[in-house]
């Protein structure tokens, strides 16, 4: 029987950010230097895949650093950041540390440092309950750091002095949403100071750009991600306020629902920035057992970022 035609629009940039590759690099390097167990607390980045892959290699994966045993074994801490609670807990069991926290995430703590040590109060953008806002906030002492999640929440908060304000954001947020948040912050407190370069990362705002480019073209948007991914759920997101109501998040081809899957014509794809790229092949190869298909890659723009591994990495020998 002939297959329907379906037209598959491939979002570029997806996939893999370099903060993510620099992760999961730290993680193989580890393995590859010191051999099995490599301890990881928490998921070193938000992909079931990547982290059953690196699990079968050696890696064992902790919620705290109390589940390690004491000894010489190498701990690495998730690309989202930890609370500086946790690498002093490390040291005081003389654990061997490797940081694997995205720069640009470093980048946001050390911002949020700078305006603490200059007696400024600090407002952070983002999600409560997240191990990047986990990660920020503990930072500095508790009170330091107030979170907020909307704009309902800005034009509701009070600070205790509107001339010493400062502003930081996740990383992974929608840009559009941010926007509207630090727009009614600066509306209410104009002297409030922010970051000298954005704190939403490249790869968060190329990818939702990427969907934006593909979402009036489209029927259906799939975005390859896990639910507790927050970069993956605002491509979600960005995918219904740009044209393509119907966007769905899918772990991968397993997911699908064939069901509800007929009688396309052009959909589009994505991944967030922990999602591989083998995951949204396994996609595409589902849709040719239903469809006839073409793929058509729809560039926003290019990427060349990476991030160096930790020094203790780079200058270690491999085992002769």
């Amino acid at each position: 029987m002939t297959r329907p035609p379906l037209t598959i629009l491939l979002a570029a940039p997806r996939g893999f950010c370099a903060g993510v590759v620099r992760a999961i690099d730290i993680v193989e390097r580890a393995l590859a230097l010191y051999g099995a167990p490599v301890y990881v607390r928490h998921e070193i980045v938000h992909n079931r895949f990547v982290v059953d892959d690196l699990r079968a290699k050696g890696a064992i994966f902790v919620d705290e650093l109390d589940e390690i045993p004491d000894g010489d074994r190498p701990v690495v801490f998730s690309a989202h950041g930890v609370p500086k609670s946790v690498p002093a807990a490390a040291s005081a069991r003389h654990l061997f540390q490797l940081d694997a926290t995205c720069p640009l995430v470093t980048k946001v703590h050390m911002e949020a440092q700078r305006h603490h040590a200059e007696g400024l109060e600090i407002i952070l953008i983002g999600h409560k309950g997240h191990p990047e806002v986990i990660g920020t906030m503990g930072q500095l002492p508790d009170g330091a750091v107030r979170l907020i999640e909307s704009v309902e929440e800005a034009e509701a908060l009070e600070v205790r002095d509107p001339e010493k304000l400062a502003y930081v954001t996740q990383t992974t947020l929608s840009v559009d949403d941010t926007k509207d948040v630090i727009a009614a912050l600066q509306r209410r407190f104009p002297a409030i100071r922010g970051p000298y370069k954005e704190d939403i990362c490249y790869a968060t705002t190329n990818r939702q750009e990427a969907v934006k480019a593909i979402a009036p073209r489209i029927e259906l948007l799939l975005v390859v991600g896990a639910p507790n991914s927050s970069n993956s759920r605002r491509l979600v997101e960005v995918g219904e306020k740009n044209g393509t109501p119907r966007s769905l998040l899918v772990q991968r081809a397993a997911d699908l629902d064939w069901s509800s899957l007929q009688g396309l014509s052009t959909i589009g794809i994505t991944a967030g920035a922990s999602a591989p790229e083998l995951l949204v092949n396994e996609i595409i190869d589902a849709f040719r057992n239903h469809y006839d298909v073409r793929v058509e890659t729809v560039t926003l723009r290019e990427e060349n970022v990476s991030f160096n591994l930790p020094r203790e990495l780079r200058e270690a020998q491999s085992p002769s």
